[in-house]
């Protein structure tokens, strides 16, 4: 009986410690490919509306919804990709090309969010011609 309990927890043990190795990497991944820094840029134009004396207290509270959204997005990333998948992302935000890629993530992000207004705004007159 001893033997099969500790082989369960043998077994237990390892299997959480593998499920932190890829979260570990999943996360690790995010922050290389630049997402971590979109959501970062983000939380900081949020942060200009406060009143400069509650600040230090909304980053507080900020920084602890950051980390339970990187948790959601880590999980996110593992229902949908192998330990193995995440390693070989982090293998190629290693490169040259995934680290210029990464420090584009911001200034993509900004334009593509300029793209998709002028999108729209194209698309409310497409739409109108055929809602008369």
């Amino acid at each position: 009986m001893r033997k099969l309990l500790f082989t369960f927890v043998v077994i237990f043990a390892s299997q959480v410690s593998f499920a932190q190795d890829f979260k570990t990497d999943t996360k690790k991944y995010m922050d290389m490919s630049g997402q971590l820094a979109i959501f970062e840029k983000l939380t900081s134009q949020l942060e200009e509306n406060i009143p400069s004396d509650k600040r230090a207290d909304f980053r507080k509270d900020l920084n602890a919804s950051l980390n339970v959204l990187k948790d959601k997005m880590a999980d996110l990333y593992m229902s949908e990709f192998t330990h193995q998948d995440v390693k070989d992302l982090i293998q190629f935000y290693e490169t040259p090309l995934g680290k210029k890629l990464s420090t584009k993530s911001t200034i993509l992000m900004e334009k593509g969010e300029k793209v998709g207004q002028e999108w729209a705004m194209g698309l409310q007159g497409i739409m109108m011609k055929y809602m008369q």
